[in-house]
């Protein structure tokens, strides 16, 4: 067989001897942080929020409305921020408690 010829490494965690791809891509599952908006939706990157309460942007002298729509968050690898882009404010991060997914 063509898989034959893969190596393979011990997992400390189970125990076990397994492909060195799949411990890869297990491993790689478990770094990947869970971020979930104020009412437990699971957020992606990519995903489209809208602010459940008024907000005051520190720096930028502006204040966000509730119902504003951002567009395109990134995941920042904190389970309670994210990462968004809104004309005329550069750098925004909010906090996942404060959005929903739309």
């Amino acid at each position: 067989m063509a898989g034959d010829d893969e190596e393979y490494v011990y997992d400390e965690a189970s125990g076990e001897w397994m492909p060195a791809s799949e411990l890869a891509a297990r491993q790689a599952a478990e770094d990947q942080v869970e971020v979930r908006d104020a009412v437990g939706n699971l957020l992606a990157d990519g995903d489209q929020v809208t602010l459940i309460k008024d907000l005051t942007v520190k720096g930028a002298g502006q204040t966000l409305k509730q119902g504003t729509l951002i567009k395109s968050i990134r995941l920042t690898g904190d389970p309670q921020e994210i990462d968004c882009k809104y004309p005329g404010i550069k750098g925004l991060v909010l906090r996942a408690e404060f959005v929903k997914k739309r």
